[in-house]
């Protein structure tokens, strides 16, 4: 007879081989569906810059390095060529207007004055003889005209009586023809030397005014010649400091050769550098803050240089008010420069994070604060120690500001 063979009772093998299979079939279903597959990654929270978002007033101010120069530079230029003959000061030193720096010579000079001075006498005398000449010939008119004034006399005298003489008929007609005509030619004579009286006199003062002027210009270009021979000791134009003297003892200086130097003193100016892209916002009159030793001094731009030269230009800026005591040239400060108005806004923090983000996204921290999650930003503008946020995160939430270098392209990041 068969025996019935009884079935075991139990797990078999290909029992668990449908188990595993339903529970990885499972967990793929779970991770395709119903967990969300969003990359993250573990990060020390205290190796991290954690900074809040506020909401307060916006600075727009940038900070920029400046060099402080004297309020004014006077080049120092010889007005007339020679040889150093002596050095009276050096540089560095104080000077007041008028004290003499140096002290050339110049024989060719010397020469002209000279030359100038014998011209001078030869016309003085040449004028003082003409006038002793036009005055005798003057005197000498004067005396015709005494002679002829007398020569009428006479014959007008003459004339008078051989008119009776005639109406009488006890003279000729000739006789008085003559006289008569004696008498007009006579009067005629005075009236013609008269005329050459004023003529004479015109001229002369013509002829003497002349003489005059021209002895004046050489009284001034031998006033002018002995000015120059002045400049041969050149002299401080204002008071100041004499900064360089590039000259030594005989050497040859040229006519308006440099030679030197001066800075005034009296007050400064803080010459700073400026980054090209700020170069449409800088504009004369904008102020600036200056702090030493815990004390702020106020600064106006009064001049914006436009050349740009390696990514950056020039403005010159002046003190309005107080300046700092013992303030030396080439010193350098930092100085806060305003662009404009202070404005309400939310502040991010600066960080690092904006050389990976270019302020397009930042990671913000949850409610919890167990980890960060990438959220766009947009930002506006910037100074020193904020961004201007225009939007994507509300003020109280905090945000990684540090590098972001080692996250990758996670976008969650679980803090440990």
């Amino acid at each position: 007879m068969d025996i019935q063979i009884e079935k075991k009772k139990g797990i078999k093998r290909k029992h668990i081989y449908i188990t595993v299979g339903l529970i990885l079939f499972s967990l793929l279903i779970y991770k395709a569906f119903l967990s969300d597959n969003i990359s993250t990654l573990n990060v020390d929270i205290d190796k991290l810059s954690i900074e809040t978002v506020s909401k307060g007033i916006f600075h727009d101010y940038i900070t920029v390095t400046g060099n402080v120069e004297p309020i004014a530079t006077i080049f120092l230029d010889a007005r007339e060529g020679g040889r150093v003959e002596e050095k009276i000061l050096e540089e560095g030193e104080m000077l007041k207007k008028g004290d003499v720096i140096l002290r050339l010579s110049n024989p060719e000079l010397s020469l002209s004055i000279l030359n100038s001075e014998a011209q001078l006498a030869e016309k003085s005398n040449f004028l003082r003889n003409t006038i002793v000449v036009m005055e005798q010939e003057k005197l000498q008119i004067k005396r015709e005209l005494l002679n002829l004034e007398f020569d009428i006399k006479r014959k007008k005298r003459n004339y008078t009586q051989n008119e009776t003489l005639y109406s009488q008929d006890l003279i000729s007609q000739e006789e008085f023809l003559i006289s008569e005509e004696d008498y007009q030619f006579a009067q005629r004579s005075f009236d013609l030397y008269s005329e050459r009286q004023i003529q004479d006199s015109i001229y002369r003062s013509i002829q003497i005014k002349q003489m005059e002027d021209n002895l004046s210009n050489m009284n001034l270009n031998l006033k002018l010649v002995r000015q120059r021979q002045d400049n041969l000791h050149v002299i401080a134009p204002i008071d100041g400091q004499l900064t360089i003297l590039d000259v030594e003892i005989g050497q040859s200086i040229p006519k308006g050769g440099r030679i030197g130097l001066i800075h005034i003193l009296t007050s400064y100016k803080v010459v700073a550098q400026i980054d090209e892209h700020y170069i449409d916002k800088v504009k004369v009159g904008l102020t600036a803050v200056l702090e030493r030793q815990g004390q702020e001094f106020e600064l106006k731009i009064r001049k914006v240089l436009p050349e740009v030269r390696e990514g950056r230009f020039s403005v010159e800026m002046i003190f309005t008010k107080q300046m700092p005591d013992n303030m030396r040239t080439g010193q350098t400060y930092y100085t806060r420069l305003q662009l404009g108005s202070p404005l309400e806004a939310m502040l991010l923090p600066k960080g690092s994070f904006f050389q990976t983000t270019g302020g397009q996204w930042i990671y913000v921290l949850t409610a919890d604060g167990k980890s960060a999650e990438k959220r766009a930003i947009k930002i506006g503008r910037q100074n020193p120690k904020y961004y201007e946020l225009l939007e994507g995160i509300s003020p109280g939430e905090k945000v990684i500001a540090s590098g972001y270098d080692s996250f990758g392209d996670n976008e969650r990041i679980i803090f440990k």
